[in-house]
């Protein structure tokens, strides 16, 4: 990896953006918690009347696989109206560098 920086293994990076309303950190971070996945760090802020929220989590304990949970994710941010997108923390890494 560059910079020093190590592989994670198991973690993953969510994001989260759209119109702000109640219960969309409640609505993510219980997919979370059904598949057993644990949150390590989360930012969200309101940007206007938009809301915004990075979450990094560890799927070491997680009882489905990656593909799984970004459909769940996927369809739960239909249910909430906002868009939720999960991808390995090395894919994320590697689409963000300088």
């Amino acid at each position: 990896m560059q910079g020093g920086q190590k592989s994670t293994g198991k973690r993953i990076i969510i994001t989260v953006v759209g119109q702000d309303r109640i219960g969309i950190i409640a609505g993510v971070t219980n997919v979370l918690a059904d598949a057993r996945i644990n949150i390590l760090d989360i930012s969200q802020t309101i940007m206007q009347e938009f809301f915004t929220m990075i979450l990094v989590a560890d799927m070491t304990e997680s009882t489905v696989e990656l593909g799984e949970l970004k459909e769940r994710l996927a369809k739960k941010g239909e249910e909430l109206g906002v868009q939720i997108l999960a991808q390995h923390e090395d894919a994320f890494r590697y689409m963000h560098r300088i």
